[in-house]
């Protein structure tokens, strides 16, 4: 298959147009059933090491799951307040959509018993393939005009206990997925002025 010049504009365009989305963005209109399917089938379309394809994808729609995961997440960012004190804005932050989602899906990594081609040095590798499988979905779901969001502010270890993982799963991300009223131009902690966006010449390196 061999992509033109229009193809790969339109790739740069949904990269550029991802956004963290959060709850107070989410609208209360389902996710369609092939729509969940393709991002979910863009999520292991990802590199995997050793093609481990070592994820696993929790779709969450219960309402008493979710509950949890919220008094996860506000146990949690309590501490982080105390962290980010000297900084006003933070406080004022909307930092998830759990509830507000229609759909959570938890995506674990699930290690296997044995050694796997490629990680034998870097041990991570596999938890990084998963992350792959994050990226791609972000992007199927912009490009299918859906939000999505990470929560990261989480105790794992109650994730992980609440889902019913196995021994050997990790929680690499926590997703809210839905359809939003708007996305933003920008990303919002940017346009807050949380942190200045890097150049490109700030995160580049030639040797050679």
């Amino acid at each position: 298959m061999i992509f033109n010049d229009s193809d790969t504009q339109k790739l740069l365009e949904i990269m550029k147009a991802r956004r963290d989305v959060r709850g107070n963005r989410f609208v209360n209109t389902e996710i369609e059933s092939e729509k969940l399917e393709m991002i979910l089938k863009a999520g292991i379309s990802a590199p995997s090491v050793g093609y481990s394809q070592p994820w696993k994808f929790v779709v969450i729609k219960d309402e008493n799951i979710k509950e949890n995961i919220l008094k996860n997440f506000e146990d949690e960012n309590d501490k982080a307040k105390e962290i980010f004190k000297d900084k006003e804005l933070y406080t004022k932050l909307k930092l998830e959509g759990i509830k507000e989602a229609p759909i959570n899906i938890a995506v674990l990594y699930e290690s296997e018993d044995e050694d796997i081609l490629g990680s034998t040095s870097m041990k991570q590798m596999g938890e990084y393939s998963v992350v792959c499988a994050v990226q791609n979905m972000w992007l199927m779901s912009r490009a299918l005009n859906i939000g999505l969001g990470w929560v990261s502010i989480l105790d794992e270890k109650k994730v992980l206990k609440e889902l019913d993982a196995g021994k050997n799963s990790k929680l690499i991300a926590y997703l809210c997925l839905g359809y939003v009223d708007k996305f933003y131009e920008e990303s919002e902690l940017k346009t807050l002025g949380w942190k200045d966006e890097k150049l490109l010449d700030e995160c580049v390196i030639f040797k050679g």
